[in-house]
């Protein structure tokens, strides 16, 4: 009989022990919460800190309006008073310096220059080459040199000079039996066509002159003005554009000057020149044509005296 009870107090001992760890099993198990029930705790600073943080756009938010808030001042800056505004071509010469706009003055004024000698010279040419046209005409025809010198008496025009001067010179030799009589007159054709040559060529070496030196003249306007806008930065400061493009805008200008001047000059040189070496042509076809004139007249006194002494 003890063996049994000593089993059925061990099973009741067993029973109470599993009982005790099942109780102290559930007990733990809503202990756990604990840390899930600190967790509000912990997260509470979370959601505190939460809140000023969702407070801070409030506080950075006129940080964050800062630079547009600062867009403003830049604005003003580009609209300072000591910088120019005017990117025209007019605003950009009066902002220029004094040095800059004496050379686009100048250029100007080259400008100017060419423009009236290519329109003197057109004139001028085209009225010349003309009346040289219109001599040659007559000299072509079956007339003597004294007649043809009746005919330009009054002119004042190459060829009539041309022909006044061979017969200044038939008018002082022995057109019969002299025979340097040619050559006296073929020097003397010679210097006034030389003459008329420089007459109707004044003025083009003013425009090769233009068209050589404009181009450096305004390249000098430009390196000035460059020059004074780096001086600006440094006396400034600041490499901000605003500060820098309009002295760089005034100095290329020189240079768009330059070319503006240079261009036309060498363009309407050329043309004039072709037109000049044309003219000299007719001056050489009206010399030809009035040694004809003396060779014929000596032809026909020679004819007339061989007649004569028959």
């Amino acid at each position: 009989m003890t063996n049994p009870k000593k089993a059925a107090g061990s099973l009741v001992l067993l029973a109470a022990a599993t009982s005790l760890m099942i109780t102290q099993a559930f007990a733990q198990t809503p202990a756990s919460p604990t840390p899930s029930a600190q967790t509000p705790a912990v997260q509470a600073p979370v959601a505190q800190t939460s809140a000023p943080t969702s407070a801070a756009p409030a506080i950075t938010a006129p940080a964050a309006q800062a630079p547009a808030a600062q867009a403003p001042v830049v604005g003003q800056t580009a609209k300072n008073p000591t910088l120019p505004h005017n990117l025209s071509p007019w605003g950009m010469f009066m902002g220029a310096d004094i040095v800059v706009k004496a050379v686009m003055i100048g250029l100007a004024f080259a400008s100017l220059i060419t423009w009236t000698i290519c329109v003197a010279k057109l004139l001028e040419l085209r009225h010349e080459t003309r009346r040289a046209k219109k001599r040659i005409k007559v000299l072509a025809n079956d007339i003597s040199l004294a007649e043809a010198e009746r005919d330009a008496r009054s002119g004042k025009d190459a060829v009539s000079r041309l022909v006044q001067s061979a017969a200044a010179e038939a008018a002082l030799s022995d057109t019969v039996n002299d025979e340097g009589f040619k050559e006296r007159v073929e020097l003397r054709l010679s210097r006034v066509e030389a003459a008329m040559s420089r007459r109707i060529s004044r003025g083009t070496g003013m425009l090769a002159t233009i068209g050589a030196t404009a181009p450096f003249v305004g390249l000098f306007g430009t390196v000035w003005g460059i020059m004074n806008s780096f001086i600006g930065i440094s006396e400034a400061h600041t490499t901000n554009l605003a500060v820098v493009a309009p002295g760089i805008a005034e100095a290329l200008l020189a240079t768009a000057m330059g070319l503006i001047a240079a261009i036309p000059a060498v363009v309407i040189y050329n043309h004039l020149v072709r037109m000049i070496t044309a003219y000299r042509a007719l001056l050489g076809d009206a010399t030809a044509q009035v040694m004809l004139l003396i060779s014929r007249d000596q032809g026909r006194r020679s004819l007339r005296i061989a007649r004569a002494a028959e």
